[in-house]
């Protein structure tokens, strides 16, 4: 599908249409809601528990009068089927992802990543949007963390929830470039302060897509999602080290954090043999309920 293709599908697609995005205020969230606004929605709704976020949000896009910012958690029931209501699409990147942060922190972690979107399920259900889209992770593939887990159990129940009116799936992306929270944050900041930066393990590998590309991927799939998929795009692996080279090349070992991979995976070889694959991505079908 050329470009041209793309964005006239797109065009048609959410033509008219009320969009939710969860974790709209976040840093993937809020490039997937500038695309967003970019098409002819009739509305487009933000939910988000960051109050300054959703204010930065309202500042820069100076009131848009398509933009709604519904502050309130996945978590909350009553607050996402406000939210919910009389919408046609969910892009769902609301979760709780910091990986120290979510070990120290596993009861809110599963609230957040795995209740949060069993909230959104059943309320999908209900209300029956034409869409639910799942960001996802490449660490719910063979987990070895608590973020990851519940990721995979997020793919999972997205899998399954799949109907005859909404059309369920979820995109497992790699680490994105330069996001809130990510570690090139952390190593700017100590290149800023002359400190040499932190590095866990000079031969770490790890997966990585610009925030742009990773927006275009998710309306990609978005038109393609039909029946509980799983897209796997295909991403380029980096050495940690060299990443770090092109911002100093001073540097100190902290070693490896709990649950860290040498080499994560996008795609485990069980999924694999169950994926149809193309040049750009595998598409993994799941099994999905009667």
């Amino acid at each position: 599908m050329n470009q041209n293709t793309l964005e006239q599908k797109l065009k048609n697609e959410l033509k008219n249409k009320v969009v939710l995005v969860t974790g709209g205020a976040g840093s993937v969230g809020s490039g997937l809601v500038e695309r967003l606004l970019q098409y002819p929605l009739k509305s487009l709704r933000v939910l988000d528990n960051d109050e300054n976020a959703l204010f930065r949000l309202k500042r820069l896009y100076n009131d848009h009068p398509k933009l709604r910012l519904f502050l309130g958690s996945i978590c909350d029931s009553d607050r996402v089927e406000i939210a919910v209501n009389g919408v046609d699409i969910v892009f769902h990147l609301a979760a709780a992802k910091n990986i120290e942060i979510t070990e120290y922190n596993p009861i809110e972690t599963v609230n957040t990543n795995i209740n949060g979107i069993i909230n959104l399920i059943k309320i999908t259900i209900k209300n029956k949007p034409e869409k639910f889209i799942n960001i996802s992770t490449d660490k719910a593939a063979n987990p070895t963390t608590l973020y990851g887990s519940t990721k995979q159990i997020a793919e999972q129940l997205a899998s399954w929830a799949t109907a005859n009116h909404t059309k369920f799936a979820s995109i497992r992306f790699g680490n994105i470039f330069k996001t809130r929270g990510n570690v090139f944050e952390l190593w700017e900041e100590e290149a800023k302060n002359n400190k040499p930066l932190s590095i866990t393990n000079t031969k770490m590998e790890r997966y990585y897509i610009e925030k742009d590309k990773a927006i275009s991927w998710i309306l990609k799939c978005f038109l393609l999602a039909k029946d509980g998929e799983i897209f796997v795009p295909k991403l380029k692996s980096f050495k940690m080290i060299d990443l770090a080279n092109s911002i100093s090349k001073k540097h100190k070992m902290i070693g490896s954090r709990y649950g860290e991979k040498m080499k994560e995976v996008l795609i485990t070889e069980q999924e694999k043999l169950i994926a149809k694959e193309t040049e750009e991505m595998w598409v993994i079908k799941q099994h999905t309920r009667d």
